[in-house]
């Protein structure tokens, strides 16, 4: 019998993008009546708005209605976890670009062209812009956190080496395609239906139904597919969803919220952005002893999700790295600038990145190869000594770190390139090329222990053909095609015979978010789970029909056989329908294992690691700073593929995604002057994400052949996030680059531009 699972099958929704006929919010037909919003917004950082003039607003041509904060019949706060973030803001300004009133017109244009007419008076308040103002005045939005593993004062103190350092990791724009957007439908007897691009449906219905003082049965979500997320969608659609829904409470009629590119990188959070101060102890062969690290992120003026953004870069501090003796200080700054959120690895890539420039300036004061220092620094030890316990207390069981850097090293002939490329800068005085091998180890679950769970229907009709509902969202990962593999899978039929619905909060309830790269672990699982159900009825009625012992009855092909008595799936089907047998059920799945103290910051958040490693090549141009990526080998871990396509295109995307975070995109807040604060890169024309032009000439990707040792989804592997850390290999090249310019170890800082460089090698001040 042939299987689906494991197969290269091609995303669910590819021919419908290719022919322009996917549909996304922006293209669902318009009920008649619909109304446009736009937000109105503040042009101050920080402040108290003293007079709040709107006659000319409402006077414009197409405007209906004008909503402020006051026209909230329920609570105005679209904040996840703490009450700290307005809907529309109510008095108090916290950063500029924040939403004030909402506009509702019979146009687009009409309403944004009328947001703009407010006349607003502010009083002035100090504003907090980045994590060094925060952290003199002592500004969070959630109190500072400290891990303790082991006596990292004692551990400094008898080190042969110690290095103090200080690195600065900007932020990131999420730059899906598809922009914020909720279209929000009437329904009778005080109803709504909001279509939402989100990650996470639940959190909007409970958000809405909050925001109209309704309950949650009142409120249905539904997403068929997102234009991308990247994390951007998961708590920060609730406020564009909250604002239409609000539209269609007031006026009775359909409220179409769509944010232009430049009011969505205005209003809406980032990658948070991390400074990070660092004394280290080790050994004259590198082998860290001690460590004590600070960490600061910029949060923005609300917490959204900081706290759980924050500890989960505390707990991959570590990446793939023994830490006998480490102190962590976590500070979760509030500035006024937009609040920052989830964003692809959460918290998870700016851990990392610290815990490598550590590695990196080890090796470099010590003149030994980086990845030598890297291997050296490796959970386990090859004389035996334990060294597999991370800092927040779980067991490592599946260190396959070691073997996957090795096959990478040997495959991508690093050793031989590395001494090419320093014969290459010995004569080359304008051109310098660099090489790095860095290697991640990622936690797979989300760090709250509640989220790790997930619910699916499967229904089986009568002329055998099924329809899944389930409750992760599709954002062009492949979820919805992985989801279909894994039932067919199970039912032994092909791919064209299983088709899921949009995901519904109507259908599945209380979902959790797509996100900690868990939608296919969790998902996937909880559909398996109902089709099995569904499966063992028909078996029993197979083996009754035919004579035959249960355990002997196969499902494949379209069939349903045991030995040579053959029977096609939709046949059995109809006569269990026949035979009045349920032919639909219910799934359900909570992953095994973990559990999290986040007040002591101990236990075992993930349920297993994903592993991955990449070596990238790159040249710089010492006169101007460009620089380009030549060359880069990746050796990933997915455990048994579900499908190699699908995941080696995440891997891709990951990568450059996070090459783009680590070289030329970057956020500049204005820091004085009467536009103070302002987000200056808000669009495609200051914001520099990667072209097609920037992937290397030369970008081989390889799957690592292993299994999931826990018990995954056909032993599969996350894909989702891990991948971003790959560019680790990038920034690093770009450093070891930039030394052999300088001569010495540069504090290149991220993201690596022209300036970065220039300015590491001491070409401009």
């Amino acid at each position: 019998m042939s299987s689906v699972v494991g197969k290269a099958h091609p995303h669910e929704s590819a021919s419908l993008h290719v022919r322009g006929s996917a549909t996304y919010i922006d293209d669902l037909r318009e009920q008649h009546g619909t109304l446009h919003a736009a937000f109105g917004l503040s042009t101050c950082a920080h402040g108290r708005v003293r007079t709040l003039d709107l006659d000319a607003v409402s006077r414009s041509p197409g405007v209906v209605a004008v909503l402020t904060a006051r026209d909230i019949p329920g609570v105005n706060d679209c904040g996840p976890i703490l009450h700290d973030d307005p809907i529309l803001a109510d008095g108090l300004v916290q950063f500029y670009g924040q939403p004030i009133f909402l506009v509702l017109a019979e146009s687009h244009d009409a309403a944004r062209r009328a947001a703009r007419l407010a006349k607003v008076d502010y009083e002035v308040l100090p504003a907090i812009l980045d994590t060094a103002a925060a952290i003199a005045a002592e500004s969070w939005v959630l109190p500072p956190v400290s891990m303790e593993h082991g006596d990292a004062a004692a551990a400094l103190v008898a080190s042969p080496h110690r290095l103090k350092g200080a690195a600065r990791l900007g932020g990131q724009e999420h730059f899906y395609l598809e922009g914020q957007i909720a279209y929000a439908l009437p329904r009778e007897q005080e109803c709504i239906h909001v279509h939402s691009s989100t990650q996470h449906p639940t959190e909007m219905q409970h958000t809405i139904a909050k925001t109209l003082g309704w309950h949650s049965h009142q409120v249905s979500v539904e997403c068929r597919r997102m234009g991308g997320a990247f994390g951007g969608k998961e708590s920060q659609s609730a406020q564009i969803a909250c604002a239409a829904a609000l539209g269609t409470w007031k006026t009775g009629r359909p409220v179409k919220l769509r944010l232009d590119r430049d009011d969505d990188m205005t209003l809406t959070g980032k990658r948070h952005d991390f400074n990070a101060q660092w004394e280290v102890g080790f050994d004259t062969e590198g082998r860290i002893l001690g460590l004590r690290i600070m960490l600061a992120s910029r949060c923005g003026f609300s917490a959204d999700l900081s706290g759980p953004v924050n500890d989960r870069a505390l707990c991959h501090i570590d990446n793939c790295y023994y830490l006998d003796a480490v102190s962590v200080r976590s500070l979760r700054c509030k500035t006024h600038t937009v609040s920052n959120t989830a964003f692809r690895g959460f918290g998870g890539p700016q851990g990392m990145f610290f815990i490598e420039y550590i590695l990196d300036d080890i090796a470099r004061h010590l003149g030994l190869d980086p990845l030598s220092v890297r291997q050296l620094n490796l959970y386990g030890d090859p004389a035996g000594e334990v060294r597999n316990t991370t800092p927040y207390g779980m067991k490592v069981e599946d260190n396959i770190a070691p073997a996957l850097i090795a096959e990478l090293a040997a495959s991508s002939d690093y050793t031989a390139r590395r001494a090419a490329i320093d014969a290459f800068n010995a004569s080359s005085p304008v051109i310098k090329r660099g090489l790095a091998l860095t290697p991640l180890k990622f936690g797979i679950s989300f760090n709250a222990t509640l989220y790790n769970q997930a619910a699916a229907l499967v229904h089986v009709y009568a002329d055998g053909t099924v329809l899944v509902s389930q409750g992760g969202t599709e954002m062009g990962q492949g979820l919805y095609t992985k989801i279909r593999q894994i039932v067919a899978h199970e039912l032994g039929l092909s791919i064209g015979q299983v088709r899921l619905t949009a995901t519904d909060t109507s259908r599945v309830p209380n979902t959790s978010a797509t996100a900690a790269s868990s939608g296919a672990d969790l998902n996937g699982k909880a559909a398996q789970d109902a089709a099995r159900k569904v499966k063992q009825r028909l078996v029993a009625l197979f083996a009754e029909k035919h004579g035959v012992a249960p355990e002997s009855v196969v499902f494949g092909d379209d069939y349903v056989c045991s030995g040579e008595i053959r029977q096609r799936f939709a046949e059995l089907v109809g006569a269990a329908y026949a035979a009045r047998i349920q032919l639909w059920d219910s799934g359900f799945y909570a992953t095994p294992k973990i559990h999290w103290n986040k007040d002591t910051l101990q236990g075992r958040p993930f349920f297993y690691f994903s592993y991955g490693a990449a070596c990238a090549e790159v040249a710089i141009d010492t006169l101007t700073g460009e620089s380009r990526v030549l060359r880069v080998d990746i050796l990933h871990d997915v455990g048994k593929s579900l499908n190699p396509a699908i995941d080696i295109g995440q891997i891709e995307g990951g990568f450059i995604q996070g090459m783009g975070w680590l070289t030329t995109e970057e956020l500049w807040f204005r820091p004085d002057g009467p536009q103070q604060g302002r987000n200056m890169t808000h669009a495609p024309s200051t914001y520099k994400i990667p072209s097609a032009g920037d992937c290397p000439p030369v970008l081989n990707v390889r799957l690592f052949d292993n299994a999931n040792v826990e018990d995954t989804i056909h032993k599969s592997k996350a894909v989702g996030e891990p991948p971003l850390m790959l560019a680790f290999s990038v920034f690093f090249a770009l450093r070891d680059a930039a030394s052999a310019a300088a001569g010495r170890a540069v504090p290149l800082q991220a993201p690596a531009t022209a300036e970065a460089i220039l300015r590491a090698i001491g070409g401009l001040p």
